[in-house]
């Protein structure tokens, strides 16, 4: 069943979204906050955040847009790159990338070009395992020039709750800085 939340998706913020901006690869201990570090034993890394994994709720799905909105909004490809499967695909307007290390050769070259970059997501639907969401960001190139670009994307996701699939269909605006929305 395709449970739908919007039309802005947001609605209120549950605790789980609000304390944690990450896409996370751990399971949250009882009695664990977002400052404690939990060991992530496939990746050996320590991290300060839980694990977003399916089936989804309306409140999980909703945290892991906002998670994934806070991890883009970081500029950060590794940081972004470890919410994937080490063999995700993805569709990005016309690219195809599969992988980790071409998912965070792409964020590098993305974010080199599209200065100042901000972004919101919102929750279009959701079911068991996949997430649709729409977005819009905001960036400037180096000539100063600004743009909005707007886009829809589809995510599925594995048992772990790390994304296998993304397909995303954007489109750009120019627009003035005085017309920007997202600060």
């Amino acid at each position: 069943m395709l449970a739908e939340y919007g039309p802005n998706g947001r609605g209120k913020r549950s605790a789980l979204s609000a304390s944690h901006s990450t896409w996370g690869k751990t399971e949250l201990r009882p009695g664990a906050t977002s400052s404690t570090l939990l060991t992530d034993s496939k990746l050996g890394l320590m991290t300060p955040f839980p694990t977003i994994k399916p089936p989804f709720t309306l409140e999980s799905a909703q945290a892991k847009v906002q998670a994934a909105e806070d991890a883009w909004n970081s500029r950060d490809p590794e940081r972004v790159a470890l919410a994937y499967t080490t063999d995700s695909e993805w569709r990005n307007r016309t690219e195809f990338l599969h992988g980790r290390d071409e998912i965070k050769a792409f964020l590098r070259r993305k974010w080199a070009q599209e200065n100042n970059y901000r972004l919101k997501k919102t929750l279009w639907a959701f079911t068991s395992h996949r997430i649709a969401v729409s977005f819009e960001y905001e960036s400037h190139d180096a000539s100063g020039q600004w743009y909005r670009s707007y886009g829809n994307e589809l995510w599925e996701f594995d048992a772990d709750g790390l994304m296998k699939l993304r397909l995303a269909s954007i489109n750009d605006a120019q627009i003035a800085e005085s017309e920007r929305r997202i600060r």
